[in-house]
């Protein structure tokens, strides 16, 4: 399923670059991490430099240029409406974030947008990829965007329990964040971030796995593990056992040819 925000956005993992770039911009923001090597990030003359594991953001219609030595980086372009959303999410009020440090030297960062882009390149669930998206997103603006509104505070613990209930009644069908923002009546930042702090996992992570505990109960039964793994709300056999295998360390076909794994 394509995420709705990032439809016609570019990714880039590019290895040991060794180019000059010349001055140009871009009508969207270039958010990227620097893998490996040197960066010398140049914008209205000044210039600051992209080590390992820094952050490198560039405002829409910013001009810029850079000398880049063994660089090794990987990068996106999100659009203004995204970064503006995320904003409006977290401080409801309309802005659009400006970014005034080029290079952002912070491990939590460089880590949440690691995360994310490899989500991407192995095109894993639509879900876990929104959930990574707007999680380091929103710590960019929440940390680094040129002015900061307070957060608004309400009650929202029945818009959680409306989603739980949500997701439970569905378990086998395809299930959105925004779906569940707007049965919570949350933003899909709020959501995220209260749902999390309810049950100390993603909404992406609690669905996995109580499709999981669903999809065990019924093996011993001798149900087709490809078909269980659809009626349980997986693309296929394979996803289904990769996650399967995440959670319980083997696999759904031990269970039926190990001894030493028992449903009592």
């Amino acid at each position: 399923m394509m995420i709705e925000e990032l439809k016609r956005t570019y990714f880039e993992n590019i290895v040991d670059s060794n180019e000059n770039f010349i001055k140009h911009f871009h009508d969207s923001y270039a958010i990227g991490i620097t893998n490996k090597g040197l960066f010398k990030s140049i914008k209205e003359n000044s210039a600051e430099l992209s080590y390992t594991k820094s952050t490198r953001v560039i405002n829409p219609s910013e001009v810029h240029e850079g000398i880049s030595k063994e660089w090794s980086f990987t990068t996106f372009y999100p659009s203004v409406e995204l970064l503006s959303q995320i904003y409006e999410e977290i401080y409801f009020k309309k802005r659009t974030p400006v970014f005034k440090r080029q290079i952002i030297e912070d491990e939590i960062l460089y880590r949440k947008l690691y995360i994310f882009f490899d989500s991407v390149f192995k095109k894993e669930d639509s879900m876990r990829v929104e959930i990574l998206l707007i999680e380091a997103l929103s710590y960019l603006v929440k940390n680094y965007a040129d002015f900061q509104d307070k957060e608004q505070d309400f009650d929202k613990s029945s818009g959680i329990k409306r989603a739980k209930e949500f997701i439970h009644d569905r378990l086998s069908e395809s299930i959105t964040i925004d779906e569940l923002s707007r049965v919570s009546s949350l933003s899909k930042y709020h959501f995220l971030r209260e749902f999390k702090k309810e049950f100390g996992i993603t909404p992406h992570q609690y669905i996995v796995s109580q499709r999981i505990n669903l999809a065990k109960s019924s093996i011993k039964q001798g149900v087709n593990l490809s078909s269980l793994a659809i009626e349980s709300g997986f693309y296929d056999q394979s996803h289904f056992i990769k996650n399967f295998k995440k959670i319980y360390g083997y696999t759904p076909s031990d269970i039926l040819r190990k001894s030493n794994i028992l449903q009592y």
